[in-house]
């Protein structure tokens, strides 16, 4: 769930940039993506990727590219019929000024409303950024359990400091059927809470 895009990445470029295409992503954009991904990974930002793990989910993905280089991803992973996570966002360091991820959000947002869902979600450094296009800072500490497989392996888990945004693309739809967990209903058994640090009462002095 980790994205290695900070708010550099949301620059727009002032002079010219050259051409960018954004585009769904392809099987031969799995090794860049991985090299890009897994560049972040070495340094603690993002959760290491599998080629095995990229092929089942290259669907998911869309990329930015600037002729024969891939200067950004990210994905739109579905959890439910009515709500799915923007997520793996990076961007190569030479191109993080250049609007890149300001790119990929919004083509992200546009395929989660051609699939006509409710809302989408993400965690991110740079929530301000987020907010501008519509998202919303929102309580992480319950979510449904699928949502956090991931987390469960990443090493930040303990003490999470990414901050979780939604964005509400279906209002009405959204308002009839939320409930506490972010418009859907779920057994107890499957949600997971965020470790909280233990409180220890202080002991009165005598």
């Amino acid at each position: 769930m980790i994205s290695g895009v900070q708010a550099d990445a949301f620059v727009e470029a002032h002079g010219p940039v050259g051409r960018l295409d954004i585009r769904k992503a392809v099987m031969r954009d799995i090794p860049p993506i991985l090299d890009l991904i897994n560049s972040y990974a070495a340094k603690g930002i993002m959760l290491s990727r599998t080629e095995f793990e990229m092929s089942e989910a290259i669907r998911d993905f869309t990329v930015v590219t600037q002729g024969s280089s891939l200067l950004g991803c990210g994905a739109l992973h579905f959890y439910s019929p009515t709500v799915a996570e923007i997520r793996s966002l990076a961007v190569a360091g030479h191109a993080k000024t250049q609007g890149v991820g300001r790119k990929l959000v919004s083509a992200l947002i546009s395929e989660a409303q051609a699939f006509e869902l409710d809302a989408v979600f993400a965690f991110t450094y740079v929530e301000q950024f987020f907010q501008k296009v519509g998202f919303q800072v929102v309580e992480r500490g319950a979510l449904p359990l699928k949502a956090w497989k991931d987390c469960l392996r990443c090493p930040k888990f303990q003490a999470c400091d990414e901050i979780a945004v939604l964005r509400v693309l279906r209002p009405g739809r959204w308002n009839e059927s939320q409930s506490p967990i972010w418009g859907e209903t779920y057994a107890a058994d499957d949600l997971i809470q965020l470790p909280i640090p233990l409180k220890i009462p202080s002991v009165p002095s005598n």
